[in-house]
């Protein structure tokens, strides 16, 4: 069976962006096999990090669920929140029989390659104006980024391997496709969360580092922010100066309507609407309803009403689900990221790098969703949901083995 969870975490990481609906290959083996703990039962002894983050899923789910209720969305409003509760027994049957993390880091490297040559050849064949892949601009671009860095945290696991050299250089080119994937998605809300990511990375193995390495190394980062700035065909410096020109066109009330314009709109609109209902938000059609309303009296561009949601995943969760919502959406990322966090010094190379990885994770979400409703899309659902389950389940994995390994 581990060879199954194996196979499934490869996908789930090789095909995520290369495909249409590519992320969902792997989370739907994990789901489909996951009854074969009903079948053939395995002693799981479930920490209380387990059944926390075991929790945090179901409580978003039950959230979420009870607003698409209140809302009278029926069963399409279960559609995205249930992926939350089918990440439960999937969790658990990767705990039962963890994946081989070659096969998870193989299976990144090879995600982050697929989705940079996509990119290529959307971007410079094709001659889109910003590469999209199979999805959303915006995911793609910002899950290409996740990609990207996920490589960037097996660095240190590499090196502990027999073949590092191969290693690197495989988990490196998947870097280098991620990273470049977003750059040609010109999807600019995930290149500023991209300093904390490297941040992390930094204090799980770059602290390590011989002190020459390290100035090496952020230098080399330098170098490449201002080649990506520079070269004309990445199209990074005309996403940076169309949105300081829409902040400037937006205060001075030249033209509101701009791509940033509509953003804080959006983010004003959905405020007043938070504070009218602030316990339970409006819900999904309630929110429609409110902001075309808004719309008519002139308040907000009719443009505004056309979004089904706010493109920031907090004024979001406030407005259609109020505080509770914003709760659950909170527990949904801290509690995963403090799990990983602490982690981040452990002595074994492989724990690092799945604990610099699994706080990626929710950093990264918490930084999209500043710009981007993340959750309110099926890909970002998927990524979300059945990535932690992957992540946390090797983890302690890691944790079990070098309890083991201490105590014999």
């Amino acid at each position: 069976m581990t060879h199954y969870t194996s196979l499934a975490t490869f996908l789930l990481g090789a095909l995520a962006l290369s495909l249409p609906s590519g992320y969902s290959l792997g989370a739907l083996m994990l789901v489909l096999a996951s009854p074969i703990l009903l079948i053939r039962p395995r002693p799981l002894e479930l920490t209380r990090e387990d059944q926390a983050i075991l929790l945090v899923l179901g409580l978003y789910f039950a959230v979420t669920a009870l607003s698409a209720w209140l809302d009278g969305q029926g069963s399409r409003g279960l559609d995205k929140p249930s992926r939350f509760l089918l990440a439960i027994p999937a969790l658990l049957l990767l705990i039962a029989y963890p994946p081989r993390p070659s096969w998870l880091w193989h299976g990144l490297a090879i995600g982050g390659m697929a989705t940079g040559g996509l990119a290529i050849w959307q971007k410079l064949i094709e001659g889109t104006s910003r590469a999209g892949g199979f999805t959303q601009i915006i995911q793609y671009g910002n899950i290409s980024l996740l990609l990207g860095m996920l490589c960037l945290a097996g660095l240190g696991w590499a090196w502990a391997q027999p073949h590092r050299r191969a290693w690197l250089v495989w988990l490196g080119l998947g870097a280098a496709g991620g990273l470049l994937a977003s750059l040609l998605s010109g999807s600019r809300g995930g290149w500023l969360v991209a300093p904390l990511m490297l941040l992390v990375l930094y204090w799980a193995e770059g602290r390590r580092l011989p002190r020459r390495l390290q100035l090496g190394l952020v230098l080399a980062v330098l170098i490449a922010g201002a080649i990506s700035y520079t070269l004309p065909e990445l199209g990074v410096q005309q996403r940076v100066h169309t949105a300081t020109d829409n902040i400037a066109n937006y205060l001075s009330g030249e033209n509101r309507d701009t791509s940033v314009g509509l953003r804080f709109q959006m983010w004003g609109a959905a405020g007043e609407l938070f504070q009218q209902r602030p316990l339970f938000g409006w819900g999904e059609h309630g929110y429609r309803e409110a902001m075309a309303e808004m719309a008519m009296r002139g308040e907000i561009a009719p443009r505004v009403a056309e979004f089904h949601h706010a493109h920031n995943e907090w004024i979001d969760a406030a407005a259609k689900r109020g505080i509770v919502g914003v709760v659950a959406l909170l527990c949904l990322y801290l509690v995963p990221l403090v799990a990983f966090a602490r982690r981040l010094h452990a002595p074994s190379p492989e724990r690092r790098a799945l604990a610099a990885a699994g706080s990626l994770l929710p950093i990264a979400y918490l930084g999209f969703g500043a710009t981007q409703a993340f959750l309110e899309h099926n890909s970002g659902v998927m990524i979300y949901a059945f990535w932690l389950a992957v992540l946390w389940a090797m983890f302690r994995q890691t944790t079990a083995t070098t309890a083991k390994d201490t105590t014999t």
